[in-house]
């Protein structure tokens, strides 16, 4: 999946999300945790968009760290939301499995960008 891509679909996700949170029950605790939710899925999105305008490698490992941090939030409180609400559930769920997904590539987009840096940098120390 190229960059573009990924882009479209952390704006999707987030778009979707906020669909799911229209549809809750009115609650203090929910409008708290849909706050967060809100929050984490749109700093997820605008975060992997600016790590595709990095200016260096470790400067796009930095940002897509902070888009690893944001999509773990934002599934926590997905989980929270499932646990305090026995409606949407299913879409919630589905969500939390787009997010994980997504979590995974970035994870491994870091080890193999680590692994090209300190690979680049040893042939320089040679």
């Amino acid at each position: 999946m190229d960059k573009y891509e990924m882009m479209k679909m952390f704006k999707v996700y987030a778009i979707e999300t906020l669909h799911l949170i229209e549809k809750l029950p009115q609650s203090r605790i929910n409008q708290k945790i849909s706050d967060q939710i809100i929050r984490s899925c749109m700093s997820a999105a605008a975060n992997y968009r600016a790590a595709c305008r990095a200016k260096s490698t470790a400067d796009f490992i930095n940002k897509l760290k902070i888009v690893e941090e944001e999509t773990d939030e934002t599934i926590f409180h997905y989980e929270m939301l499932i646990e305090m609400n026995t409606i949407l559930i299913e879409n919630m769920k589905q969500n939390i499995e787009k997010y994980d997904k997504v979590l995974g590539m970035i994870v491994k987009a870091i080890k193999t960008l680590r692994e090209n840096q300190f690979n680049k940098d040893k042939s320089r120390n040679s």
